[in-house]
């Protein structure tokens, strides 16, 4: 089986010097890549097939064969490293907790491991008999919510 730290370092010598940042390799039992790459501006396929080349340039086909799919990470899909979370500062997201509980909202900032989403909470004033629906920063720890993913809005 073909060795993912290999592979690993492949994507980042190519990404030397790139805006670009590696989301994900995945390889499969039967040697089939999967590398997900991404950038602030989105992915041009141009990029995906050079960096495909090189991938293939220094990986020997007679050692081992191997299936290899370059992409970028889809819109929509759970973020899984932390330059997604800054890439989407001021969009709207979709939070599931640890809970299970979901929430949306804009994405307000990022540091480090935690995120901040502004989100919409029913809350009741001192002074008034129903609770009020109110815009509330909710802080989350992103090693600690089975997934964020932007949420795309065709308005």
């Amino acid at each position: 089986m073909i060795d993912k730290s290999v592979v690993k370092e492949l994507v980042k010598e190519w990404l030397q010097d790139k805006d670009y940042f590696l989301v994900d390799v995945e390889i499969s039992k039967d040697n089939k890549i999967i590398v997900e790459i991404d950038h602030a501006e989105g992915v041009w396929i141009e990029d995906c097939v050079e960096l495909s080349r090189f991938i293939e340039d220094h990986l020997s086909r007679d050692e081992e064969d191997f299936e290899l799919e370059v992409g970028s990470a889809g819109l929509g899909q759970p973020f899984k490293v932390p330059q997604q979370y800054v890439n989407f500062i001021g969009k709207e997201v979709e939070v599931l907790d640890g809970d299970g509980k979901k929430y949306k909202g804009i994405l307000k900032s990022v540091d480090g491991n935690q995120f901040v989403v502004s989100v919409q909470k029913r809350v009741k004033a001192t002074d008034k008999k129903r609770p009020e629906l109110t815009t509330v920063d909710q802080t989350f720890q992103m090693d600690q919510v089975k997934h964020t993913k932007y949420l795309i809005s065709f308005k």
